[in-house]
């Protein structure tokens, strides 16, 4: 033994105290650690489908949307497919088999321009190459696609059936999607019919409304005279008024270039209109205006001051009421061409308001949908062809012959071309341009070329939307529509009254368009009857020649060999291809139906809110027309993705966010995380700064799961405590995970992915780190291993890490997975774990209730520690010993526990008063060598003089061990 009087070295502690240890940095190095982890998972979705139905899991289907196969994807493909990729692997959590198998939409335009700049690019025009090389050119540039986007979704941690994928240029496909295309027509559904339609003269083809967007657009507007030339008996007096000066009715468009297809003026029953006679016209003007003293113009009262402002009238008088049925008028360009020397009817239509305008409306029915009702409405038959399919006047129409209303070609391609100005001029030459302006509206346009369509009067192939199935008293298809859209589930809610508003109103589903790349309408049609073929033995070789040899077979093959012993010479061969959403439309029926994994319908489908008019309503037709319902259970949309200023995201502008780079420099947990945080039912932003706030997030994950990791080195169930022997905080981090779990199930259960990742957030901010880890890390670190405070501790952490690393795979697999291999590196995936079962036991209320009033005092306590810190009154909170005052009902909720462990000071004092107060006193006793508490009984064991009593068993047990 030392002399007495001989300084003795201070003993260093360090090896007795239990401080975190693990592997598992605090850097995450995501960019290089998720390629190994990918690499590791190998076919990750199959193993998990294979050990589910061993199991006899229950089965859930995601059926996938596809994406186009034309460019690498972007920030909207990379939220799309993540939360599809939450909805796969949450299920998988929650104990289902789940199918998803992904595919791609390959044919349409923009593959086929693509192609036709490639072959240009080599001298050849389109039609320089046959049909068969230019499709094969297209169908190998998609499937190069189709490689690129596939290691890019997997890129980011997506699982699904890759080697299983479906794509619509498949001939097995082709061929599925052609046997569906049958069914309505042999079902009487499909017809041929000659009416106006959406028509892109770039691209030389009919669209749909789902291929339209609407962007502003600059129009020359026109205010034109049409000469009365007579009326029926029912208007004696009226015409008694045209004996001094022929009226003329005006309309107003904005379309100059239909007027030489006019046939017709549309008025409406209800509108007010009357007979005006012009007195003055403005002075002073730049201009001599079209309009003069003594003209007389028939107008809606209501639109009669605006109408004679543009015309530059001053003053004017109204003779009389005017009714226009009956009325007659001749063409504007009468006087110029015989060709236009027709008379125009006035005709009632319930689409003319006097909102404005001139209360009438200039009906030209082969270009306007309402033009063309109610010109057949009104027993007219005859629409006349002005327009060809490159946007120019047919060689028959008078006076603009050849001119272009949209240029097609070389750098003004989609541009407006001469027709309206070239109208005008002829307006202004025949008298009967009474005003002209411009207007700046929303205007259709291509959603592929971007240029604007036109209306466009063709021959094309519609579904029809009216027509009850299965004879009269059958429903209809809009009808079998409507009801499966209200029984189906949609997330957000707010999805069904879009859907079902867009579908109340449709028109019939033109399914034809006039290009090279797609599935064939593959049928023949009676030239007498115009009638389709409807002979299943024809149908069955024609499928059986495109399982064979895709949609090149209907091409290719000699017409006799479909037809059999049908005369060829009867019978026109269809060569138009179908829409590519019919395409997209039948991918339940070949990705679905037909596969003992799978089933039919699908439980989800989850695309962006801009499907209620594409995929999820040409599914939704689809199946109505051929299995009577929707392929879907349930719908869920999510928004579009913005910059951080909320503007949408535009390559010109540089405001876009490249997956690739934020995976490349954060990692795919990063914008997994980012997808998880927002709200995607509505419009998400995204941005540098947006990202940093994700990766701070992500931090506190990371950080919550490394302290588990090293408070958990070393744990054995042997060491595990039972509930009943557990403390009252213990107890209450165990009502706080049941309370939790139940959070988490429901909120995968609807989808509701931001009511995961938010409340387990703030459970690892809140519950784990401010409260328990910091309270309970004094007896983590000094308690003796075998203490029951240091057990149940070490018990609750193992739940929580159990847990979390569960909740949270779906959304951040990587780390997740990173965790779980650590801890366990022989236990198998992360992926393969369902939810462990929480205890109904672990519920209670009670303490829950007690730990929201501690944590009342608490916050009180800890400002007052930090503001005597501040006043450098103590070094920190164990230098403290506060005195603290508590009103009855805190201070009972404090029974049973240690304050000073609570508030993390070396000692305590609790009286009762009226209100929280605290005392700040500095602890006036020895500090521990080992705990650094200043605490009473440190030096009461004689072997450890520099030691709390406590600190002194936990050593002498360690030394003993």
């Amino acid at each position: 033994m030392a002399d007495a009087e001989t300084p003795t070295a201070a003993r260093d502690y360090r090896d007795t105290v239990f401080l975190p240890e693990t592997p598992f940095p605090m850097r995450g190095g995501l960019p290089q650690k998720e390629p190994l982890i990918l690499e590791q998972w190998g076919d990750l979705y199959g193993r998990l489908r294979a050990r589910r139905q061993a199991d006899g899991a229950p089965l859930y289907v995601l059926h996938d949307g596809p994406p186009y196969a034309n460019g690498d994807i972007h920030i909207g493909h990379a939220l799309n497919k993540t939360l599809k990729d939450f909805v796969v692997r949450s299920r998988f959590l929650l104990g289902y088999d789940v199918d998803y198998v992904p595919g791609w939409d390959c044919h349409g335009l923009p593959i086929e321009w693509k192609i036709e700049e490639t072959f240009r690019a080599q001298g050849k025009r389109k039609d320089e190459v046959s049909k068969a090389a230019f499709r094969a050119a297209c169908r190998e540039y998609a499937a190069g696609w189709i490689d690129v986007q596939r290691e890019q979704f997997k890129r980011l941690g997506v699982i699904g059936d890759w080697a299983g994928r479906y794509a619509t240029m498949d001939f097995a496909t082709e061929a599925a999607i052609v046997r569906e295309f049958h069914k309505f027509k042999s079902s009487g559904q499909l017809y041929r019919g000659s009416k106006p339609v959406m028509w892109s003269p770039v691209e030389r083809t009919a669209l749909a409304d789902a291929e339209i967007e609407y962007h502003d657009h600059v129009s020359p507007t026109i205010w034109v005279k049409f000469p009365v030339t007579g009326a029926t008996d029912d208007h004696p007096d009226d015409l008694l008024a045209f004996r001094h000066a022929t009226p003329a009715v005006v309309i107003w468009t904005t379309t100059p270039w239909t007027i030489p297809a006019n046939r017709a003026i549309s008025y409406g029953p209800e509108i007010a209109y009357g007979l005006y006679e012009v007195q003055s016209m403005e002075q002073g003007l730049e201009f001599e205006p079209w309009a003069k003293a003594g003209d007389r113009l028939i107008v809606a009262d209501k639109l009669a001051e605006e109408v004679f402002k543009a015309a530059r009238i001053a003053t004017w008088t109204r003779l009389d009421d005017l009714n226009p049925s009956g009325l007659e008028c001749a063409h504007p360009l009468a006087e110029l061409h015989p060709g236009y020397g027709f008379s125009v009817p006035l005709l009632a239509g319930d689409h003319v308001t006097d909102d404005a305008g001139t209360g009438f409306v200039h009906t030209a029915p082969g270009h306007g949908a309402d033009d063309f009702e109610v010109w057949r409405a009104h027993g007219h038959h005859e629409v006349p062809d002005t327009v060809d399919p490159d946007g120019a006047y047919y060689p028959h129409v008078p006076l603009f012959a050849g001119l272009k209303v949209l240029e097609t070609e070389g750098k003004k391609t989609g541009r407006f071309g001469d027709a309206n100005p070239a109208v005008v001029q002829k307006l202004i030459e025949a008298g009967t341009l009474l005003a002209r302006g411009r207007l700046e509206h929303s205007y259709p346009h291509s959603w592929r070329s971007k240029a604007p369509v036109i209306f466009r009067n063709t021959p094309q192939w519609f579904i029809r939307m009216d027509k009850p199935l299965g004879g009269d008293d059958g429903e209809t298809l809009r009808e079998l529509a409507l009801r499966a859209i209200d029984d189906t589930a949609f997330h957000p809610a707010g999805g069904k009254n879009r859907i079902r508003s867009m579908v109340e109103t449709r028109p019939d589903w033109l399914i034809s368009r006039q290009r090279a790349w797609g599935t064939p309408l593959a049928m023949f049609v009676d030239k007498h009857t115009g009638q389709p073929l409807n002979d299943p033995e024809v149908d069955a070789r024609i499928l059986k020649a495109i399982e064979a040899g895709g949609a090149d077979a209907w091409f290719e093959t000699p017409d006799t060999e479909f037809l059999g012993v049908h005369d060829p010479a009867q019978y026109e061969k269809v060569e138009d291809i179908l829409d590519v959403w019919f395409d997209s439309g039948c991918t339940h029926a070949f990705t679905l139906e037909g596969r003992a994994d799978s089933r039919w319908p699908a439980d989800l489908y989850l695309e962006g809110s801009d499907q209620h008019r594409g995929w999820f309503q040409s599914n939704l037709l689809e199946g109505c027309g051929t299995r009577g319902r929707a392929p879907y259970q349930a719908v869920l949309t999510h928004g579009f993705t913005l910059d951080e200023n909320g503007e949408k995201m535009s390559k010109s502008k540089g405001n876009t966010t490249d997956p690739a780079v934020v995976i490349k420099e954060s990692g795919a947990d990063i914008l997994r995380l980012w997808v998880a945080l927002v709200d995607y039912a509505e419009d998400q932003r995204i941005g540098k700064q947006i990202l940093q706030t994700t990766v701070d997030a992500y931090r506190k994950l990371r950080n919550t799961v490394r302290y588990l990791l090293g408070a958990l080195n070393g744990f054995e169930a042997a060491e595990r405590l039972p509930l009943e022997q557990m403390p009252p905080l213990e107890r209450f981090i165990l009502h706080r995970l049941w309370e939790l779990d139940g959070q988490v199930r429901r909120a995968y259960g609807s989808y509701r992915f931001q009511d995961v990742v938010r409340p387990v957030l703030e459970f690892c901010s809140n519950d784990l780190s401010a409260l328990y880890f910091d309270v309970r890390k004094d007896s983590l670190y000094c308690d003796r291993p075998d203490s029951v405070r240091r057990r149940a501790c070490r018990t609750v952490m193992d739940e929580v890490f159990m847990r979390l690393t569960a909740w949270l795979a779906p959304l951040t697999p990587f780390t997740m997975e990173e965790a779980w291999t650590t801890r366990f590196p022989d236990a198998g995936t992360n992926c393969a774990r369902v939810i462990p079962d929480t205890p109904a036991a672990w519920e209670n209320a009670a303490e829950a209730e007690r730990w929201g009033r501690i944590e009342a005092v608490l916050e009180v306590v800890n400002e007052a520690l930090e503001a005597a810190r501040r006043d450098k009154r103590i070094g920190g909170a164990l230098d403290a010993w506060p005195a603290v005052t508590l009103p009855a009902e805190a201070m009972a909720a404090f029974e049973g526990l240690d304050a000073a462990e609570v508030f993390r000071t070396s000692g305590a004092e609790l009286t009762p008063g009226e209100t929280i107060a605290v005392d700040v006193r500095t602890a006036d006793h020895p500090k521990c060598a080992r705990s650094w508490r200043r605490v009473p009984d440190v030096g009461s064991d004689p072997d450890y003089p520099d030691l709390s009593a406590r600190d002194a068993d936990a050593v002498r047990y360690l030394e003993r061990v």
